[in-house]
């Protein structure tokens, strides 16, 4: 009997959501449990420090998203007095500025996050549903090739200091980061895990973590305080509902920004197939591109000025505003950050997609705990305006979007993407596949992607000539990659369909996808 299906970015990530599925847990346990062992096998991308997303679907009941995303600090310390400091990133073909410190931190929403989820949705205790994160963190995980390119790109983030240095370094003569095939050992985030687990949320928000957190940021220069940490709520949100060939997508609704710039994404695409504009290959290809340049005009046009949820909304999806994109896409010829992603559905027809991140991290371990808080106030997607001018006491936007999509045939997929300003053009793109070209999940994830941002269209170089050259002719300035990049994204996907089970996780970012028996 198939208990259900899981998809993450780690072979421990996966193997978590398995066995509580096998014990009996339904998908929320399953993605509890997948969310603690990311935070041990994923650390660049998954923390208790950070911050996500979980879009739910219940069995026979009202779907949700859970938002327990990062939120800005209610007062400011002056900037003279702040640890904001720069960082190189090397990407190999590309270096990133990146800004850590203790004047990066954000106040975190996981643990509120996952102590919420369990309460309204889950079954089995939360002391089991840890367990498998817990024994990874003490035996070790052996770093896989996905997680030591990674810790290579951000590794003066992991060397900032001499706590994280003891947890991440390969224990050289040089300040080196853990390489591939080391085994990392985190038994102080274990002992972590297994206190909250029995002692609960209040742990990090109001007793002798929180107390550690507050002193840290005090002493170091950082923002938060105890008013931070005791005030943070979750917000449980209507998910954000699109109707497309048949099908409704279910996602992350605004004050983020992903979801709508993919459901603005989706109508483009749509209202073209209808009018039987570019039904083929290569021409479907640059009219993606060209939608994906259109989606970038109305962040800019809409998204950057309108501040109310409701606003936001119906602005990007009224009539109208569509009507003034749709007629410039008729008018043509035809021809970064650390986030990870898992999903699970059971047996019963229980949905989850969740999206977390910490940024990069901040630099800095919060003494005894083993946790690398967030860096979210020194993303610059995140604060488009300048690094100081974040507003006070509001919840910060995202890219990320774990979405679910139910078809007219009554299959039900859950979906989502790490890759920071990828996640909307990745997404777009696997719900496309599924959607317009009904490909199995495999193949919707395993087709090669473009990206296309300030004008420079990034393509994955497995394209077929013709459409590569289609592609770069309409987009001079471009840049193709020689094969499949995390660059592009990690879409992992699962798919159940009248009791038969199927899925993808995305081999950009080391996915794995496991069917439960």
């Amino acid at each position: 009997m198939i208990q259900g299906i899981v998809a993450a970015g780690h072979e421990e990530t996966a193997r978590a959501a398995e066995i509580i599925l096998r014990e009996g847990g339904n998908a929320f346990d399953a993605i509890l449990a997948a969310h603690f062992a990311a935070c041990v096998a994923e650390p660049v991308l998954a923390s208790l420090g950070g911050g996500g997303f979980l879009t739910a679907l219940p069995h026979g009941g009202v779907p949700a998203v859970y938002d327990f995303f990062v939120h800005t600090p209610r007062t400011k310390r002056p900037v003279a007095q702040c640890d904001f400091r720069p960082i190189l990133a090397d990407f190999g073909t590309a270096q990133q500025e990146f800004h850590i410190g203790q004047g990066t931190i954000a106040t975190p929403g996981t643990v509120k996050g996952v102590f919420r989820i369990h309460r309204e949705l889950g079954s089995m205790p939360l002391a089991r549903i840890v367990e498998p994160a817990i024994e990874i963190a003490r035996r070790g995980v052996v770093i896989n090739p996905i997680q030591a390119y990674i810790f290579n790109i951000v590794h003066p983030i992991y060397m900032a200091t001499p706590e994280a240095r003891e947890i991440y370094g390969n224990g050289g003569p040089e300040d080196g980061v853990a390489e591939e095939g080391e085994n990392l050992c985190q038994p102080q985030l274990a002992d972590t895990i297994e206190r909250l687990a029995v002692e609960g949320e209040d742990l990090f928000y109001r007793g002798e973590i929180a107390a550690s957190i507050v002193d840290h940021c005090r002493q170091g220069g950082g923002h938060l305080t105890p008013d931070d940490l005791e005030h943070y709520d979750v917000v449980k949100r209507d998910p954000l509902q699109v109707e497309f060939v048949g099908a409704r997508l279910m996602t992350n609704p605004p004050p983020s920004s992903g979801g709508i710039l993919i459901a603005f994404g989706l109508e483009l695409l749509k209202r073209a197939f209808q009018s039987g504009h570019a039904l083929a290959r290569p021409a479907y290809l640059t009219l993606l591109a060209d939608v994906m340049a259109l989606t970038n005009k109305a962040r800019v046009d809409v998204l950057a000025q309108q501040q109310e949820a409701g606003a936001l909304s119906d602005s990007v999806l009224s009539p109208d505003f569509l009507r003034v994109y749709q007629e410039e896409i008729a008018g043509r010829a035809e021809a970064l950050r650390g986030t990870t992603q898992m999903c699970a559905i059971d047996g019963e027809g229980n949905v989850a997609s969740m999206t977390v991140s910490n940024g990069e991290g901040c630099g800095s371990i919060v003494p005894d705990t083993g946790i690398m808080l967030n860096n979210m106030l020194g993303e610059q997607d995140l604060n488009p305006d300048g690094f100081q001018l974040w507003q006070e006491n509001q919840r910060m936007t995202s890219m990320m979007a774990p979405s679910i999509i139910r078809t007219c045939d009554g299959a039900v997929v859950a979906t989502g993407s790490g890759g920071s300003n990828r996640i909307r053009t990745a997404l777009l793109q696997v719900i496309s596949n599924l959607a317009h070209f009904n490909m199995e999940p495999a193949d919707a994830v395993m087709s090669p992607r473009i990206h296309l941002e300030g004008g420079k269209l990034s393509v994955e170089g497995v394209f077929a000539p013709e459409e590569i050259e289609a592609l770069v002719s309409r987009y001079p300035d471009h840049e193709i990659w020689p094969e499949r990049n995390l660059f592009f994204g990690g879409a992992h996907t699962i798919m159940m369909r009248n009791d038969t089970y199927s899925g993808a996780g995305d081999p950009r970012r080391g996915g794995i996808c496991r069917i439960v028996e």
